[in-house]
């Protein structure tokens, strides 16, 4: 950990890698920014650009290899589901009285390999304020289209998020109408923090995008018998993982292998 306030710390380091542009940039600062792709490939792709600076070209390129095969297999696996209707899902989050639909693209592109929809596109209005009563009115109509829903807002404590938090900030009496509900399939990404705050999402889940995609097959297609990686079910209950150095089951300084899923 080093002080913002003393930036000097940082000149002992031949590279020093950087998400925020606006900042004042150091010789040594190396802008790395994976999150502003548009899909979960392109995302981990950049495991190509920090070999370059480890000297390791050659085993980055075989871990995206590898990465990018098992997530391009569990694609055809998602597209093999038989189902009469393909799942409709909705990524939304709430903050100070608004929900609003997500349109990041990867995200959207999560689904599509996932084997599920995306909300109707033709919906031009994306916020919705639960204190208009026309926009709660036109919010719970198009929710109750949805078969998925993942719930991605934002709460200090993830802990303290569950089905009670959710439904109060929905603000929903009857809740025969929703699919989503009565069949249990409300999602969070936030399974795997650290210190209690710090989501794995973040970091993790940009590296193995596989885990990822298998996390939402088993979102859409419950088998029952998959656990999954950075997705909790809040209307089962699910609670979160909090991790710790002690849960690390290799030598920090041996390279990290990718978790490939089983595909058939």
């Amino acid at each position: 950990m080093m002080n913002r306030s003393e930036p000097q710390q940082l000149n002992q380091f031949a590279a020093h890698f950087i998400s925020n542009t606006d900042q004042t940039q150091s010789c040594n600062f190396v802008t790395f920014l994976p999150i502003g792709e548009n899909s979960p490939l392109q995302r981990a792709e950049w495991i190509k650009y920090l070999g370059v600076f480890a000297n390791m070209e050659v085993r980055a390129n075989q871990v995206y290899d590898a990465v990018k095969e098992n997530y391009i297999c569990l694609t055809k696996v998602a597209a093999s589901k038989k189902t009469k209707f393909k799942p409709i899902v909705a990524w939304m989050e709430y903050n100070e009285g608004v929900w609003s639909f997500t349109q990041e693209t990867y995200k959207l592109k999560y689904v599509e390999d996932a084997g599920g929809e995306n909300i109707d596109n033709t919906i031009n209005k994306v916020t919705y304020n639960i204190s208009i009563p026309d926009d709660l009115d036109a919010f719970h109509a198009i929710l109750c289209t949805v078969d998925v829903v993942i719930d991605e807002s934002y709460i200090y404590d993830p802990t303290s998020y569950n089905i009670s938090t959710f439904l109060q900030n929905i603000y929903i009496e009857d809740q025969s109408c929703f699919a989503f509900i009565t069949n249990q399939r409300l999602w969070r990404y936030d399974k795997r923090i650290q210190n209690y705050t710090a989501l794995d999402w973040y970091d993790g889940a940009i590296s193995q995008p596989q885990l990822v995609l298998a996390d939402l097959i088993e979102a859409f297609f419950p088998s029952e018998n998959y656990k999954t990686t950075y997705f909790r079910n809040i209307a089962k209950e699910e609670g979160v993982t909090s991790m710790s150095p002690e849960m690390c089951d290799r030598d920090s300084s041996i390279a990290m292998e990718p978790t490939l899923i089983a595909c058939e």
